[in-house]
């Protein structure tokens, strides 16, 4: 063995750090019992320490006595543990690993909007028990063949709506087999890589790594769905494998024969772990060089003894592209700064090198005098100028803050600098990410070139920083907006409410507005007091609008909204001016066999009965009425519970007798039901009626 390699990404990932992190700090406030629930990490250990500094280990929340403090693991744990916990008044340390977190939220909105969620995991894991513990009616599949049998159970099953989500520790080979499956099989189907960024690059840097060496070790804990999958990776490459949990399982004898061996380990495994392996078998390795070779090294000179000439030439030292150099500024331009470095060479910063924010003055960002750090693009020795940039810097530096946004889930905000063909980039700081046009958060025929300049918020969805490559999603974090809000307006939502809302879709039968994270349906009959065909004739979609609750459903998720005016009712307005007998100019709006109904005012009409047309018998309404034809008519009836009035123009060609007249300020007698004129206006403001067997009788 003559050379070892150390994966760079091997130890610990964020999540499992966080979390022993956290159990350390509670441990040391030494102020209650504290209690995890199941191993904190899959790493004994880890544990066995922890458990030495007094940290006590439960199966269930119910183990756990009244008040104590509990250290939620990082594979986190079931929504009904926690609420065992907050019934015994227990102090909870969530150390539940973010990138778990957001299954739990994926697969619980998932659960709620109707859909499936199907886990890609091992089923009696940890993490995976903890996710379906917040969701109903998840299924979990250990691989992509379990999926497709599953799916060709029966034609119902592929027709299903599913949401799929990964296990953390799964490979990015079963997560695009899984994908070609449900796009073959599926008809309503949503897949979310939730695979850990960390895991992913772990599993790349280990298949690279066991493809140049001779003999790889794998470090981790033998119940660990990582370091498992990180072995299976490493034999795909190299036949000399061996997965140990400690220097004391390490074979050495097995390496004699290797030139190159690889060392990577899980996330679950400490650093001192792979440092006692990595010294094991550095003390194994026979090093080359010669006494006098090692003796002919010399310790740099220090600082404070450097002569002058030395001194000059570091400060004229030769400055290269890529170099990060700090300066003062010393001017300021609309288009650039100019920028002291100190050397022979004079520094400039482009403005769209130092900031994407081009509608702010630049002199409002910068000032002489300030010290900036920023990387060399170009050197021009014949000009003696050197261009520099912040921006590249800045993005250097991101890319830590993007991959830890990764993980923990949290949101960023950037600039949509450009759209292409697929989607549109933000730049987030200097770091490009591209925004798939499907997770824009705009709909399906709409324009992203209205995003352009625009600041969004974002999550980050994938980081490859080998291909320097950056996938987020705008939509995501909508859809936690929305449902946020959504939960707050259920929580205060009352009848006659008012809400703000925007037209989303119309249908024949209403209108679906959105509510600010629900959408409500107003029907075509709560659109207007007047008569309408279709709810287009006075909204479209997009329009804001102000509406009411009129009823609401919590169980089944329903909100019945109304627009019109409650104020404006035309009924009201009638009865406060018109009474029986007040003659009134009539609009003609549909005539059917048995009379013509008229319009009084917008929203109310009348019925003038086909004997009370003319003082003659006539056949049809048509002989006497046309369609938009105006005409006076007197108010012979009321009738204040149905909303129905009975018109009359015969009355005007006639004398009024006596007993006529004490009949208008008499209530009208019963009419028998045979006798009865009956009529009524459908929801779409149609006339409908149908004529007595005896028209005379209604005279």
């Amino acid at each position: 063995m003559k050379k070892l390699y150390v994966s760079e990404s091997a130890g610990f990932c964020f999540g499992v750090s966080r979390s022993v992190k956290l159990a350390e700090e509670m441990l040391q406030k030494n102020d209650k019992q504290c209690f995890s629930l199941g191993e904190l990490i899959h790493n004994d250990s880890v544990v066995g320490k922890l458990r030495e500094e007094g940290l006590s280990i439960a199966a269930k929340a119910e183990e756990i006595p009244p008040d104590s403090r509990v250290i939620i693991r990082s594979h986190g744990i079931p929504k009904s543990e926690y609420l065992v916990l907050e019934e015994k008044g227990a102090e909870i340390v969530d150390a539940t690993c973010p990138k778990v977190k957001n299954i739990h939220k994926i697969a619980e909105e998932a659960s709620f909007n109707g859909r499936i969620p199907i886990i890609i995991g091992a089923k009696e894991h940890p993490e995976v028990v903890g996710i379906c513990g917040w969701c109903s009616g998840s299924k979990v599949f250990a691989n992509s063949g379990e999926l497709l049998k599953w799916l060709n159970e029966t034609d119902e099953n592929r027709q299903k709506p599913i949401t799929v989500v990964f296990q953390t520790t799964q490979t990015q080979n079963n997560l695009e087999e899984i994908k070609k499956i449900l796009k073959k099989e599926c008809t309503n189907y949503e897949v979310f890589d939730t695979i850990c960024r960390a895991t992913s690059i772990r599993q790349s840097d280990a298949a690279a790594l066991s493809k140049k060496c001779d003999a790889m070790v794998v470090i981790g804990a033998r119940h660990s769905a990582n370091s498992v999958h990180l072995a299976e990776i490493c034999r795909q490459y190299c036949s000399n494998v061996q997965f140990v949990s400690s220097a004391d399982e390490l074979d050495i004898s097995a390496l004699d024969g290797a030139g190159t061996v690889g060392i990577t380990a899980g996330a679950s495994t400490p650093a001192w772990i792979i440092k006692e392996v990595k010294q094991t078998m550095t003390d194994e390795i026979r090093t080359e060089g010669t006494a006098a070779e090692k003796a002919a090294k010399v310790d740099p000179v220090p600082e404070s003894e450097m002569t002058f000439d030395q001194m000059l030439e570091d400060s004229i030292k030769t400055i290269y592209n890529g170099d990060t150099v700090t300066g003062i500024v010393d001017a300021i331009t609309p288009t650039e700064i100019s920028v002291d470095l100190g050397t022979k060479h004079s520094g400039y910063i482009p403005v769209s090198e130092f900031t994407d924010e081009t509608d702010v003055p630049i002199d409002k960002l910068v000032k002489i005098g300030d010290t900036i750090e920023a990387c060399v693009m170009r050197v021009n020795d014949a000009e003696g100028t050197i261009m520099l940039s912040k921006k590249r810097l800045d993005a250097v530096k991101t890319w830590s803050v993007v991959e830890e946004a990764a993980e923990k889930g949290t949101v960023l905000e950037g600039t949509v600098t450009e759209e292409n063909k697929g989607g549109i980039v933000v730049s987030v700081k200097g770091v490009r990410v591209f925004v798939p046009a499907s997770q824009t958060g705009l709909g399906k025929d709409a324009e992203t070139s209205g995003l352009l300049k625009k600041k969004v918020r974002l999550k980050i969805t994938e980081v490859n920083r080998g291909r320097r490559r950056v996938v987020g999603s705008i939509r995501a974090v909508q859809r936690e907006e929305r449902r946020e809000r959504a939960e707050k307006i259920w929580s205060e939502i009352e009848v006659g409410k008012h809400y703000k809302g925007t037209v989303k879709s119309l249908t024949g039968y209403g209108v679906f507005v959105d509510i600010g994270g629900i959408d409500g349906m107003v029907h075509v009959s709560e659109l207007s007091w007047s008569r309408i065909k279709q709810p287009s004739d006075i909204l479209k979609v997009g329009d804001e609008i102000d509406v009411y609750v009129i009823s609401f459903d919590k169980e089944n998720r329903k909100i019945s909204l109304g627009y019109k005016d409650p104020s404006g009712n035309p009924w009201d307005k009638f009865t406060a001016t018109c009474k029986v007998g007040d003659v009134v100019k009539v609009k003609i709006v549909k005539l059917m066999p048995f009379g013509a109904f008229a319009e009084i005012m917008p929203g109310v009409d009348g019925l003038i009965h086909i004997s009370q047309i003319a003082n003659r018998r006539i056949g049809k309404p048509d002989e006497v009425l046309s369609v938009g034809e105006t005409v006076d008519a007197k108010i012979t009836a009321i009738d204040t519970e149905k909303q129905k009035i009975s018109l009359s123009i015969r009355a005007l060609t006639e004398p009024e007798t006596k007993s006529e007249a004490e009949h208008q300020e008499q209530p009208a007698a019963p009419v028998s039901e045979e006798n009865a004129v009956v009529y009524e206006v459908s929801e779409t403001g149609e006339a409908k009626g149908t004529v007595p067997e005896n028209p005379e009788a209604a005279e």
